[in-house]
């Protein structure tokens, strides 16, 4: 099924600045918050850090005005040594600080990571089909590495950098108001600069981060359809389109790094020249014996730190903003709804007393019922019914009509038709992929929107056209659709769907671990293990889409008895590729632009001379 809906842009695709930032950044900081004790130490090593760093300076004045003046060399080998402690204290405090942030940012992405996957799973399938798997993986790619990388360094250097530049503040109005306006102006250069560099670099940052999911987005997809590239030589078609976006990357990426690594260098030159003014006019105050030399030996070393936490805050502002609004991202999926699921009616194992009726059975069990709120008990038969359904994926194109039908229990009902008239949607509706837009659907008389979705869908089976198979052996994959099969019953399984033969002349039989998607197995051997995974779970309704239609003639026939036994007893749904296949249903469906035009057995279609006629006797396409 073609995937439809809006393909986002700069949002879903790439970094954008965030739109609610407050908000963002109280949700990071609920997720910090259960690390609240080493927060707490975090707090006191970047508080002592910076007072260590202030301290160290300030006590060059007593360094100088006390023992380097008057030649006191004991005083002054013991007040380096005091200055050592000092700054070797603001070091470790620097350290500590910095291994327990390594500790809370990725116990942190952790659970952002584990909440945003898990979130996935219960996102209904419109929202996948509406979003590429390259704009989904970069939330768990470019948007947390971007926070992890945030909360390792950015957030311990803001807040290191913003007390360090309090204190040093206060300590230079301290020492002399009068020297301080010169660094105010040096102060105030350096903010605008901040604000005009920092503003073109953010735009370009942006960009940048667009134009990197769009890259990835292109290789994930190049990388998927390899096979395709090679069989209609579109190597050179390929290699283009990844050439110009991987040139608009580069553009906006060099842009955005030259504003970025042009603030330092600005930066640099601006504290430079505040040094230079600031030991000028220092010099003057101190010969006209206003300011003490060991007052201007500490002012100017508060000088040249004044400017390093400038830098180093605003250097991490591109990265906070490039964090938050990946946060943002990852919340808007958090925030998306999720599948509605409002059925109250669940699966429950049912065994038969001596008068025949149906109770709750936790052990043994002789089948399935549907459990009411009330505790009543409907016997699962299989019977499902539409009664005048309508259904479009987007408002603007209404993919079913007015569609009616009814598959009794034990019944085997076949849709045919041409590519788009509906099939596989209405086997989607049976499942509750998707919500109907107007009719009703019934499953024993039950209103399909009163079942529990999990119940649901644990009383049918499907074997989808396109199989995909999970890293891990044979046994597991067959396993998949009954997690606590035992190996007789996924042997037995595999024997039902004719696989047994070929997973016994594996290397390792059903032991042989399979990668990629089970690459190293024939279209015909995937299918025969999506069957056999269909059967391990013993579904009361059974779906094929097409379950045949990618397995040659002799593996076809080579299943059909074991597919006959599958379906024995079952209500079975068939979307034929084949009209062979369907030739012993006992109804056959005709659908064209989302209505049933025909409906009857082979014979009765056969007779009709009508569209089923024209699509088996070769006179129209089916598709």
């Amino acid at each position: 099924m073609a995937k439809h809906g809006p393909m986002h842009g700069p949002g879903p695709g790439g970094y954008q600045r965030p739109q609610n930032m407050g908000k963002t950044i109280r949700r990071l900081l609920g997720y910090l918050s259960r690390a609240k004790f080493l927060l707490v130490i975090v707090a006191l090593c970047l508080l002592l850090s910076s007072a260590c760093t202030v301290a160290g300076t300030f006590m060059l004045k007593p360094l100088t005005n006390n023992y380097i003046l008057p030649g006191d060399i004991p005083g002054l080998g013991k007040m380096l040594c005091l200055l050592a402690a000092v700054y070797i204290a603001g070091a470790l405090c620097s350290y500590i600080y910095a291994r327990i942030m390594v500790r809370i940012s990725q116990s942190t992405t952790e659970t952002i990571r584990r909440d945003l996957f898990s979130k996935m799973q219960d996102l209904p399938l419109s929202y996948f089909d509406a979003h590429t798997h390259g704009e989904l993986m970069s939330r768990y790619t470019n948007d947390i590495e971007t926070i992890s990388e945030v909360l390792n360094n950015g957030l311990g250097a803001i807040v290191s950098g913003s007390l360090t530049f309090i204190g040093v503040v206060v300590m230079m109005i301290v020492m002399s108001p009068l020297l301080f306006l010169v660094t105010v102006f040096t102060l105030l250069l350096m903010l605008l600069v901040v604000m005009t560099v920092g503003k073109r670099s953010r735009r370009y940052f942006a960009q940048q981060q667009k134009n990197i999911g769009i890259v990835n987005g292109y290789i994930e997809e190049m990388i998927e359809g390899q096979k395709v590239i090679k069989v209609f030589n579109h190597e050179d078609k390929a290699k283009e389109g990844f050439r110009s976006r991987n040139e608009d990357y580069r553009r906006a990426a060099t842009a955005a790094q030259a504003f970025a690594t042009s603030m330092m260098p600005l930066l640099g030159n601006l504290s430079h020249i505040n040094y230079a003014l600031t030991c000028g006019v220092g010099a003057l105050l101190a010969i006209v014996g206003g300011f003490d030399l060991g007052s201007l030996v500490s002012y100017l070393g508060y000088t040249r730190q004044v400017s390093q936490p400038v830098a180093q805050v605003s250097q991490q502002v591109n990265n906070l903003l490039a964090a938050v609004a990946g946060a943002e991202r990852i919340f808007e999926v958090m925030d998306t709804e999720p599948e509605r699921d409002k059925g109250q009616v669940t699966l429950v194992h049912a065994s038969i007393d001596s008068n025949g009726v149906h109770r709750e059975s936790a052990g043994r069990s002789d089948g399935w019922a549907w459990k009411k709120p009330d505790g009543t008990l409907i016997p699962l038969t299989g019977d499902v019914r539409f009664h005048d359904v309508d259904f479009r994926y987007v408002p603007e194109k209404q993919i079913l009509h007015n569609i009616s039908l009814y598959a009794k229990p034990g019944q085997k009902i076949a849709f045919v038709g041409s590519t788009g008239a509906g099939k596989t949607t209405i086997t989607n509706l049976i499942n509750r992929f998707y919500e109907i837009e107007d009719g009703t659907i019934t499953y024993d008389g039950i209103d399909i929107q009163d079942i529990a979705k999990e119940g649901l869908r644990r009383s049918l089976g499907i074997v989808l056209q396109d199989t995909h198979l999970f890293t891990g052996t044979i046994a597991d994959n067959i396993r998949y659709g009954k997690l606590n099969a035992t190996d007789e019953e996924i042997r037995a399984a595999a024997r039902l769907a004719n696989a047994d033969t070929f997973i016994r002349h594996l290397p390792n039989g059903y032991d042989t671990c399979i990668t990629g998607d089970g690459g190293s197995l024939s279209q015909g051997e995937r299918q025969l293990l999506n069957i056999a995974r269909a059967a391990v779970a013993d579904p009361p309704v059974l779906i094929l889409d097409e379950a045949t239609s990618s397995i040659d003639t002799r593996t076809e026939r080579l299943i059909e008895k074991g597919m006959d036994r599958l379906m024995r007893s079952r209500t079975v749904f068939v979307i034929a590729h084949r009209l062979s296949t369907v030739r012993n249903a006992k109804a056959i469906l005709v659908l064209e632009q989302g209505e049933v035009i025909e409906r009857g057995d082979h014979d009765d279609l056969i007779s009709q001379k009508g569209k089923y006629y024209q699509l088996y006797t070769g006179q129209a396409e089916l598709s």
